[in-house]
């Protein structure tokens, strides 16, 4: 236990026989179960937890997916076990230890503290991350972070795809995690999801961790486009879902006309340029009309966003100073 809280650590595995043994030793003395989602791996990952000296059945949990259902499938799984067990707080680590055990106390702090609902690692404030994230990943997260800010509504959360989270039993309790997203989508999914519930979520500063023999099947070009869809429909979702059937919100009328005078500013740029090259010289009408549906358009999307900051503000608290995590300095 800690801090008087039970604990399980859901860990989603596929293909990790080489490093899932390093996850169940480095686990804190404190956990009071570690859930090993095997899903459907096509290695020894069962035969290595099975033949693990510290598996019990007990405090090492193995379950085994007969389908192959992703990495949100899998946590979802964990999930479920830690609700249906009466456990207070689920941290999701991966399985290819890439996440450092020594931060799990600042993840679970804010939540025992009933700061928070649901905390997420946050590896880009370390100060380390630009070094030690690769590049094209570094800036994937960066461009998708931004967008799963308006799609969630938690302005203030970064690192959107960071896996290293824990979530308390209201919040275990309030989400349906048969509905949730199975893929690499599942931290953004989840955030929407959360906050359509109403529940508070905080960053916490964590430490980058790579090059300790993880091997990665993510295609990072491909997870863009596919996540980028996905956050696209998770926006409309939450608008429908907590603007309109929950508590009507007038902003929603804000994004509508907003998206209306986009589209209207993107035809009457396109028959700007079609004239001009047509007559040699700038159509004014629709040079003018071009400008103001343009005009009309950002404000009113702006206004939007700003309505929705507000109305979300109290979800995502900053973090109290004392559950700042005091991470190294760099080293040369």
């Amino acid at each position: 236990m800690y801090r008087n809280k039970t604990i399980s650590v859901v860990v989603p595995a596929y293909n990790e026989e080489t490093q899932i043994s390093r996850v169940i030793e480095t686990a804190p003395a404190f956990v009071d179960h570690i859930i090993i989602i095997n899903d459907c791996s096509k290695d020894r990952t069962e035969a290595v937890v099975r033949q693990h000296p510290q598996y019990d059945g007990r405090r090492v949990v193995l379950i085994n997916h007969e389908i192959n259902q992703g990495v949100g499938g899998a946590i979802a799984t964990g999930y479920k076990w830690s609700r249906d067990n009466g456990v207070d707080i689920a941290v999701v680590m991966a399985g290819d230890a890439q996440m450092n055990p020594d931060d799990m106390p600042s993840l679970l702090d804010p939540v025992v503290d009933d700061q928070a609902d649901y905390t997420k690692g946050n590896r880009l404030v370390t100060g380390e991350a630009f070094r030690k994230i690769p590049k094209i990943r570094y800036f994937g997260n960066a461009f998708l972070s931004l967008f799963t800010k308006i799609a969630s509504g938690y302005w203030h959360v970064a690192d959107s795809q960071t896996g290293y989270t824990a979530i308390n039993a209201r919040a275990l309790a309030a989400v349906d995690w048969d509905r949730m997203y199975k893929r690499y989508g599942q931290p953004n999914d989840i955030l929407v999801k959360l906050n359509v519930e109403g529940l508070r979520v905080q960053d916490v500063p964590v430490e980058p961790v790579y090059n300790v023999g993880e091997v990665s099947g993510i295609k990072v070009r491909k997870v863009i486009f596919t996540i980028g869809s996905l956050l696209v429909r998770l926006f409309f979702w939450r608008l429908k879902e907590k603007y309109i059937i929950r508590n009507f919100h007038p902003l929603v009328f804000f994004y509508a006309f907003g998206f209306l005078a986009g589209l209207m500013s993107i035809v009457l740029f396109l028959r700007l340029i079609v004239l001009w090259v047509a007559q040699g010289s700038v159509p004014e009408i629709t040079l003018l009309s071009w400008l103001f549906t343009f005009s009309v358009g950002f404000n009113s999307i702006a206004f939007a966003m700003w309505f929705d900051y507000e109305e979300n503000k109290h979800l995502n608290p900053p973090l109290s100073a004392r559950d700042v995590v005091r991470l190294p300095p760099p080293q040369a």
